[in-house]
C-alpha cells in the first residue's frame, strides 16, 4: 500500500525505508533469455516499468536500463517502457500489449531505430503524447531519446504506478538476524529522519507561498487586461442586430472575467492559478467570436493564445521562434507579433519580475508552469518551452508533487493511471501504425498510419 507523502509520519517513514532496503537485498535479475511474444514482454512491465528484450540489450545497456527504472518508480507514474529488436511485429503492438498487461498508464516503446508510444486518455491525452513523440523523434541514440521522453511525459502525465511494482519477490537474499538488525539501525536513526522531513516540509510550504505571491502580482494583471478589454468593449446586449449567439458571447465573457477573479482570490497553491489562466483564455476567445458574429465573419476556429503574450489574445498563426541558445520551434502568435517576426524584429514578450531582473515568464522559474498551463493547456507546452528554464524545470519527475501534475490534459473518469483494468480500455488510444512519419495514432485520424 502506498502511503501519500503529505501524511507520511514518523511509522510510515521507517516502513518505506526498510521497503526500499529490502527491495535491494531481495531483487533479483530478469529471467534470462526471455522471448519478445507480446505475454512475455507484459508479464515483464506487470513487475518493473522497463523490460528491454535480450536481443535489445545493445539499446539500452542493464545500467542504462536501471536508471531509467529507478526515475519512472521514484516518480510514482504508470509509464511503461520496452526496447524490443528491430525485427519485433508491430501489427497491432500496442493494443495487444495493453491488453496483455492489463494496466492503465503510458505505454513507450522502441522497436529496433523506431520509436512511438500510447496512453489511456485518463492519464495522458492522445495530443499530448502525439507532441511527446515528436519532441523526441529525431533522436538516434536510444538511451538520450527514452531518457528525455521519460522526464518530458513524467512531468505531463497522471496516476501512480501500479502496485505490483511494489512486490518484490523473497528470494532468500537476506536472513532473518540481517533484517532484525536492519530494523533497528532504521529505528534509531528515524527520529532524525522524521525531523529532517518536517524541515523539508516546511521550507517546501514557504516556497511554495512565496511562488504564489509572486504569481498573484502576474495574475492580477492578467484579470486587469481583460477588464480593461471588457469595458473598452462597445457591445450592448439589447442594441439593434444582437441576437442570441452574440449574447451568449458576451455573458460568457463576463462569466469568465468574474470566474478568474473568484478563483485567485481562493487560490492557496501555486497550481491553483492554472484554472484562472485557463478562465481568462476561454473568456478572451468568447470575445474573438462576438467580433466575429458582429462583423458577418466566419467564426474563427480555437486557437491558444499568442505565445510570446497571452494578453495579446488568441493566435492567428503558428510562427517560427529561436529562443537564446535554443533550437527553433512553432509558436502560436497573434496578428502583431507574427508581421514583427516576418519583418525581422523582436515580439513583445511578457516579463515578469525576477530576482534578477525583469524577466520572460519561461525563464522566471517553476513556479510560471501552472501560469503558462492555463493558457496553453498540456498537449502543446511542452513542445513550446523546449530548451527554456521552464520547459527543463517542468521536465523534471519532481516537478508535479511542488506545482501539481496533468499538464498533458488527461481526461478524468474511468480508470485512472495504474488501475488493472484488464481488456476494459478504448481501443482507440491504442490503434494505428507504429511509428512512422506520422507517430502511429488512434483512432479518429489523429495519427497518421505508420506500419
Amino acid at each position: 500500500m502506498k502511503v501519500a507523502p503529505s501524511t507520511r509520519g514518523l511509522a510510515g517513514l521507517l516502513i518505506a525505508l526498510t521497503l526500499a532496503v529490502l527491495t535491494v537485498l531481495t531483487a533479483g535479475a530478469g529471467p534470462a533469455g526471455a522471448a519478445t511474444d507480446v505475454s512475455t514482454i507484459a508479464a515483464g512491465l506487470r513487475e518493473r516499468p522497463v523490460y528491454v528484450a535480450p536481443a535489445a540489450q545493445d539499446q539500452l545497456p542493464e545500467s542504462d536500463a536501471e536508471a531509467l527504472q529507478k526515475k519512472i518508480e521514484g516518480a510514482d507514474k504508470p509509464l511503461f517502457a520496452a526496447v524490443l529488436p528491430a525485427d519485433q511485429p508491430t501489427e497491432n503492438l500496442f493494443a495487444n500489449l495493453r491488453t496483455a498487461t492489463g494496466i492503465t498508464g503510458l505505454y513507450a516503446v522502441r522497436v529496433g531505430d523506431r520509436f512511438d508510444a500510447r496512453a489511456d486518455s485518463s492519464v495522458l491525452s492522445r495530443d499530448a503524447v502525439r507532441n511527446l513523440v515528436r519532441s523526441v523523434q529525431d533522436e538516434d541514440d536510444p538511451v538520450t531519446q527514452l531518457d528525455e521522453f521519460t522526464d518530458r511525459a513524467l512531468a505531463n502525465m497522471g496516476g501512480s504506478a501500479p502496485a505490483s511494482w511494489d512486490s518484490s519477490p523473497d528470494q532468500g537474499g537476506a536472513s532473518a538476524a540481517t533484517l532484525v538488525t536492519l530494523a533497528a539501525v532504521l529505528a534509531a536513526g528515524g527520529a532524525g529522519a522524521y525531523a529532517l522531513v518536517r524541515r523539508n516540509r516546511r521550507r517546501h510550504e514557504e516556497a511554495q507561498a512565496e511562488a504564489l505571491g509572486n504569481l498573484r502580482v502576474v495574475v492580477d494583471e492578467d484579470i486587469t487586461a481583460y477588464g480593461e478589454e471588457l469595458d473598452r468593449l462597445d457591445f450592448h446586449p439589447a442594441e439593434p442586430g444582437a441576437d442570441d449567439a452574440m449574447r451568449e458571447d458576451y455573458e460568457h465573457a463576463l462569466d469568465s472575467y468574474e470566474q478568474a477573479k473568484s478563483l485567485m482570490d481562493r487560490a492557496a497553491r501555486p497550481e491553483d492559478v492554472r484554472a484562472v489562466t485557463q478562465a481568462l483564455e476561454d473568456g478572451r476567445f468568447s470575445l474573438v467570436r462576438l467580433a466575429a458574429r458582429r462583423e458577418h465573419r466566419p467564426l474563427p476556429e480555437r486557437r491558444p493564445p499568442c505565445f510570446f503574450d497571452p494578453r495579446h489574445g488568441p493566435s492567428v498563426a503558428d510562427a517560427d521562434w529561436t529562443p537564446p541558445a535554443g533550437a527553433t520551434r512553432q509558436v502560436p502568435v497573434c496578428a502583431a507579433d507574427r508581421a514583427r517576426l516576418a519583418d525581422g524584429r523582436d515580439p513583445v514578450i511578457r516579463e515578469v519580475d525576477t530576482a534578477s531582473g525583469r524577466r520572460p515568464y519561461w525563464d522566471a522559474g517553476p513556479a510560471y508552469g501552472p501560469w503558462a498551463g492555463g493558457y496553453f493547456g498540456g498537449g502543446i507546452l511542452p513542445g513550446l518551452l523546449i530548451g527554456t528554464m521552464l520547459g527543463s524545470a517542468m521536465a523534471t519527475p519532481a516537478y508535479a508533487a511542488d506545482y501539481g501534475s496533468g499538464y498533458g490534459d488527461f481526461g478524468g473518469g474511468g480508470y485512472q493511471g495504474g488501475d488493472v483494468s484488464g481488456a476494459d480500455f478504448d481501443s482507440g488510444d491504442f490503434g494505428g501504425g507504429f511509428g512512422g512519419g506520422d507517430f502511429g495514432g488512434g483512432g479518429g485520424g489523429d495519427f497518421g498510419g505508420g506500419f
